[in-house]
């Protein structure tokens, strides 16, 4: 889209309707491609089929519609990826955690998921050719473990000032499902003001898992789980930005043979991610991350470690 096209161009958009829609964060013609009629609804005080217009329209704008595979091809070229820190760890995920894409890393606690989380909101502020897309991180912390510290130390691991990296790291934190889900739907603004690159979940579905529980509550867990998950999986495709989120785990008690180690979130979670990796530790403090789905990599582990740096490979530390 061109930065010179207005609101007011859209069809159904008068000049009160376009204060009403920026008023509540749809201040692009991005962030009405990816929102929902009764979202457009309730924030402009428009008709149903005023909304559904105006959002076709804003798509047909964006060329979001019906494309061939070349096409694709080619689009997929503007992908670009975020170093971990291991160039094991990056080799396994095609590169770095990727935009236009969700990657998910679940495992048990000290497995090293929210050490990743923390490198990878540092690795985006650095340029391409050093693993980064120079942009910021919007980093949504459910549990409490965001640490600034350790965001110095990583920075230092990398000869960065941490002053300007840490201000290039906006901070929310969630206290449950609705002001998680919240923080998502809000972050549009903030990804086109802000030059965010990277969002970070950490964990994605601790409240829920808190909040939803018994099997009478499964089903209503599952339905908002599933629109944020979509949620997210529209600021990337749109935004061309990474979404990264750690998980928690559970031991299932019908698994006989083999570890019995599941991500929280069942058949809902499990199909969304485009990358998923579990992470377990090994001997000596290393780190083990399997690669468990991805749509286009081979399955497939690495070997990484957690140093005072940050993420590194075993044979890169001093």
């Amino acid at each position: 889209m061109k930065k010179e096209k207005s609101l007011t161009d859209l069809p159904g958009v008068g000049e009160a309707t376009e204060e009403k829609l920026m008023e509540s964060g749809y201040n692009s013609f991005e962030t009405i491609a990816v929102a929902t009629p009764q979202e457009l609804v309730a924030a402009a005080g428009v008709t149903s089929a005023t909304a559904q217009k105006i959002i076709i329209h804003a798509r047909e704008a964006l060329d979001i519609g019906f494309k061939t595979a070349d096409v694709l091809l080619e689009q997929r070229k503007n992908i670009s990826r975020i170093s971990t820190g291991s160039q094991n760890l990056d080799a396994l995920i095609g590169g770095g955690v990727e935009t236009q894409n969700i990657t998910e890393m679940y495992g048990e606690f000290g497995s090293g998921k929210t050490q990743i989380a923390h490198q990878l909101s540092v690795a985006v502020q650095l340029p391409a050719e050093k693993g980064g897309m120079e942009g910021k991180a919007l980093y949504v912390d459910t549990e409490g473990s965001f640490r600034p510290e350790r965001i110095v130390s990583m920075a230092e691991g990398l000869d960065l000032d941490p002053k300007p990296v840490l201000q290039n790291i906006i901070f929310a934190r969630a206290y449950n499902t609705d002001h998680q889900m919240l923080i998502i739907e809000q972050a549009k603004g903030v990804i086109e003001n802000d030059n965010v690159k990277l969002i970070v979940v950490d964990s994605v579905t601790g409240h829920f898992r808190s909040e939803y529980t018994g099997r009478e509550a499964l089903a209503m867990r599952q339905q908002k789980l599933n629109r944020h998950l979509h949620a997210m999986t529209k600021l990337a495709d749109i935004f061309n930005i990474a979404i990264f989120f750690t998980n928690q785990v559970m031991s299932r008690p019908d698994f006989f043979f083999g570890d019995p180690t599941v991500a929280v979130g069942g058949h809902v979670l499990f199909h969304t991610p485009g990358t998923r990796v579990y992470l377990r530790k090994g001997k000596s403090g290393r780190r083990i991350a399997r690669l468990v789905d991805s749509s286009y990599l081979p399955e497939g582990e690495a070997v990484f470690e957690i140093t005072s740096k940050g993420i590194r490979d075993p044979e890169a530390q001093e």
